[in-house]
């Protein structure tokens, strides 16, 4: 067979073929754009594969979450175990991932987060803000709850970045919901809420089952709880002033941090303490007394002009003592209203936590105040209930207001003869008070017999000025011209701001500024300052001073404060002015003293001590002349 040969113009077609192929594939090779855009898609298919492969990095120095990606394989499994110890098998579980589950009942509705197993929302279904928002003590972050501890791998970790397994259930009526952090499914830490119907204080407690050799129990265990307190009423100073730490420790005694500033307490035996927020608040209570707790509380209210959305910063760090290699706290969480008697009820000294004012103020509010305001306001709006209050106290003081007002009337017919007095000795300033307190203490008329009355209604009066401000059944309740008793009432708004007074003007503490000031002029202006002695405070000064810091001071406070100030005012004048020209006859007090004038006085032992000591210095001066 004859072999075939290339010829030459073979030759020269494949060579023209190859040629055309290499213009062609010249022609066609990806520009600089197109090969960026290929390596940012190659990097991103490289991303997806990894993240199928690890879950989150958790470390207790700050862990970053992937919320998608949950590590089923054995490697990304053996990777959470090597950064998680025992509890990386938590991170494989199908509850590692954003999510929440929610337990409510008629007057509370809690959100419980897989993250951290804590609760990240409360809402009171029951109560509005000052702006009609529902009322919030927990939303978006603003509270924190934290266990802290070290493994026996001497590993630090921290619940707050670790992912909780829920189980929601029913025990009887109760819902309960757990969360468990898991090393095995038969091992883990465990968060365990139980709500009741109707209840605001719910059980909870913190437990640990088979973490004896998984977790290192030599090394503190802390608990840390924080909670940054919204704002809810119309005036963030008035809220802010009534926002405090308050807490139990000792068995006991109660204390609680500054109303301002930044303030940190250390207290030992702590078995609970309250977040209040004005008139709500958020409890942790514990049936097993916290060895030792660091307390902060932080004002945020710097300036009211830009400071509008939180109050204080409040946080609690509790040290937590394992027994046996394990934790076992009983515990309960309140988040609802700072309202006496909701608290009183639980008969765990929770009432300790109302601003009632301390010893025998506190005592009135508790057993007098409280439970004949409860009975008023049942069947009266809050207005009329506020009255009807004030004029049961004053019928209750009016045996005392009554001796008070006689005193007064015997001072001012005494008038004369003390004039005569002070022009007899002009000059004798020792004389004259010796001559003065002869004549009054003969006559059966003395200042301090009128002052004593008032003295006494003293601790009334105080006690009535710690309840207003913290009744919570005033709250959002409308009188007349004012939307909410619980705070100011304005009727005009100023451009501009005055100092201590606002930029508002409330008619409620006008109305009661005029009243104290009718009130002062009759008592002070007429009888007091006739009487006063050298060295006194000039009754005139406060007559007028009085008026001047109601109107200022109470401008910002609860409305219902002031309309307790001016009924009770209104129905002093009442009084006053019936007693004057309908009950005391001057000229029948007259007759009466100058009979009591005619009688032998034996004095007290007292009366004569201070006599002699007049007598003594009188006699020193004149031998001095």
């Amino acid at each position: 067979m004859e072999e075939k040969k290339l010829d030459f113009k073979s030759i020269i077609g494949f060579v023209l073929i190859g040629a055309i192929l290499l213009f062609m594939l010249y022609q066609n090779q990806p520009t600089q754009e197109e090969l960026d855009a290929e390596q940012a898609r190659q990097e991103q298919v490289d991303a997806a594969a990894q993240a199928k492969e690890t879950h989150n990095t958790l470390t207790s120095e700050g862990q970053q979450e992937n919320q998608n990606a949950i590590p089923q394989d054995s490697v990304g499994q053996a990777r959470m175990r090597e950064q998680l110890g025992s509890f990386g098998y938590s991170a494989t579980l199908p509850s590692a991932k954003a999510g929440t589950t929610t337990i409510s009942n008629e007057l509370v509705e809690l959100k419980v987060s897989n993250k951290g197993g804590f609760i990240t929302e409360a809402r009171l279904k029951a109560y509005k803000t000052y702006d009609s928002v529902p009322v919030y003590l927990i939303k978006d972050g603003n509270a924190k709850f934290n266990l802290s501890f070290s493994t026996a791998d001497n590993r630090n970790l921290n619940t707050e970045n670790l992912y909780f397994e829920p189980k929601l259930s029913k025990n009887g009526e109760n819902q309960v919901l757990t969360m468990r952090l898991k090393v095995a499914a038969d091992k883990y830490l465990e968060y365990r809420y139980e709500l009741e119907p109707k209840d605001y204080m719910m059980n909870f407690g913190i437990k640990t089952v088979g973490l004896q050799n998984v977790v290192n129990t030599s090394n503190p265990m802390n608990l840390k709880y924080e909670l940054t307190g919204y704002r809810h009423a119309k005036s963030i100073s008035y809220e802010n002033r009534y926002s405090r730490l308050v807490y139990d420790y000792e068995n006991g005694s109660t204390d609680k941090l500054g109303a301002t500033g930044e303030e940190t307490e250390v207290e030992e035996n702590v078995s609970w303490f309250n977040y209040r927020q004005h008139f709500f608040s958020s409890m942790l209570l514990t049936d097993t007394p916290f060895e030792q707790v660091k307390f902060t509380s932080d004002d945020l209210v710097k300036n009211e002009e830009v400071d509008t959305t939180f109050t204080k910063h409040y946080a609690a760090d509790m040290k937590l003592t394992p027994k046996n290699g394990e934790l076992n706290y009983a515990m309960n969480l309140y988040y609802g209203p700072t309202d006496y008697t909701i608290l009183n009820n639980y008969e765990r000294g929770l009432d300790e936590a109302m601003p009632l004012g301390w010893g025998i103020f506190g005592w009135i509010n508790k057993y007098i105040i409280i439970p004949i305001f409860g009975f008023l306001i049942s069947f009266l709006p809050a207005g009329l209930a506020i009255i009807a209050l004030t004029v049961l106290i004053k019928l209750a003081l009016s045996p005392v207001q009554y001796k008070q007002y006689v005193s007064q009337a015997k001072m001012k017919v005494l008038k004369p003869e003390l004039d005569e007095i002070k022009q007899k000795y002009e000059g004798n300033q020792m004389k004259i008070q010796q001559e003065t307190m002869k004549l009054q203490n003969t006559a059966g008329a003395s200042p301090l017999k009128g002052c004593l009355p008032g003295i006494l209604q003293i601790p009334v009066f105080y006690a009535l000025f710690t309840f207003f401000p913290s009744a919570f059944d005033l709250r959002q309740k409308s009188f007349l011209w004012a939307d909410d008793l619980s705070s100011y009432d304005k009727v005009a708004e100023l451009p501009f701001t005055i100092p201590f007074y606002g930029d508002h003007v409330s008619l409620f503490p006008i109305l009661a500024s005029i009243a104290i000031f009718f009130y002062m002029r009759m008592t002070t202006g007429q009888t007091m300052q006739q009487n006063a002695q050298p060295g006194m405070p000039n009754m005139k000064f406060l007559m007028y001073l009085s008026p001047l810091l109601m109107l200022v001071f109470f401008n910002n406070y609860a409305s219902g404060l002031s309309l307790y100030y001016l009924t009770s005012n209104l129905i002093t004048i009442g009084i006053m002015l019936v007693i004057k020209n309908f009950i005391i006859d001057e000229n029948k007090i007259h007759a009466q003293i100058q009979v009591k004038k005619k009688q032998p006085k034996k004095q007290n032992r007292f009366q004569r001590k201070m006599s002699e000591i007049m007598e003594q210095a009188e006699q020193q001066k004149n031998a001095k002349k």
